[in-house]
C-alpha cells in the first residue's frame, strides 16, 4: 500500500496544478457576452464626431440620427436595417443626396426592436420611393431610440 501512496500524491499535486493553470488562463481571456436572440443588424454610419458639438454641426440636415460614443469618438447612423440589401437600397439613396456614408455590423438582442425593424425592412424591400425611404428611415431611427436607447435611461 505504501508503494502506491506516493504516485497517488503526486498525480493528484500535478493535476490541481494543471487545473490551476488552466483556470486562471480563462481570467485574462476577452469574453463576448452571447445572447440567443441576438441578431446581427446593419447600421448606416455617416460619420464619426470628435465632440458632440461637431456632431450636432455636422449632422444638421439630417431629421433623424442615432450615435454612439465609442473610444470618446461620436459615431453617427442615419440607417438600419436586418437585410443587406435594404441598407444598400438606404445607402444608394444617401449617396445620390451626395452624402458619404458605410456600412457597419453590429449585434443587438432587443426583440421587441428586430420585430419591429423586420417589418420596417418588409416595406423597404418592396418601395423604392424616395420619399417612403425617408420616411421609414426615420421612422426606425425614431424606433431604436424609444425601444433600445430608451432601454438604458434610468
Amino acid at each position: 500500500m505504501k508503494k502506491y501512496l506516493f504516485p497517488v500524491i503526486l498525480s493528484l499535486c500535478i493535476g490541481m496544478l494543471l487545473a490551476y493553470t488552466i483556470i486562471n488562463s480563462y481570467n485574462n481571456v476577452d469574453s463576448l457576452t452571447v445572447s440567443k436572440n441576438a441578431e446581427e443588424i446593419y447600421y448606416l454610419q455617416k460619420g464619426v464626431y470628435s465632440s458632440k458639438t461637431k456632431m450636432e454641426e455636422g449632422m444638421s440636415d439630417f431629421q433623424h440620427y442615432i450615435y454612439n460614443v465609442e473610444d470618446n469618438k461620436y459615431h453617427t447612423y442615419i440607417g438600419i436595417s436586418k437585410n443587406k440589401n435594404n441598407i444598400n437600397k438606404i445607402k444608394e439613396f444617401y449617396q445620390n443626396k451626395g452624402y458619404d456614408t458605410y456600412i457597419v455590423t453590429k449585434i443587438t438582442d432587443n426583440e421587441e426592436f428586430l420585430v419591429v425593424l423586420g417589418q420596417y425592412d418588409e416595406l423597404l424591400a418592396n418601395t423604392d420611393d424616395e420619399n417612403a425611404l425617408s420616411v421609414i428611415c426615420n421612422q426606425v431611427l425614431a424606433k431604436y431610440e424609444e425601444m433600445v436607447n430608451g432601454e438604458y435611461q434610468d
